[in-house]
């Protein structure tokens, strides 16, 4: 069984903008990088949709947005403590005297 060939978003970006400046034709680039033409058709309309925001890793967006909460919800919970805490601290002490 093939194994499954991953291209980074930069490979994609220069490929496809050589393919539309008319450096390389999708059959030139089919062959000298062994790519199925599908694949190259696929990677150039994405390309003229979304131009150089094309390719972006949703699976890495995903795992920023996911560290980026448990960063948030770890702050909260320390800032949750600090606060019962502070309470605490200000309920021994009770009323002060004028």
């Amino acid at each position: 069984m093939r194994q499954r060939r991953e291209f980074t978003r930069e490979f994609k970006l220069d490929l496809c903008t050589r393919i539309e400046v008319g450096e390389l034709t999708k059959a030139q680039a089919s062959r000298e990088h062994r790519i199925a033409p599908s694949v190259l058709e696929r990677w150039v309309s994405q390309f003229r949709e979304a131009g150089r925001g094309a390719f972006t890793d949703s699976t890495a967006e995903e795992v920023d947005r996911d560290r980026r909460i448990r960063q948030l919800e770890e702050a909260l919970g320390q800032a949750h403590l600090e606060i019962k805490i502070l309470r605490e601290a200000l309920l021994k002490k009770g009323p002060r005297s004028a």
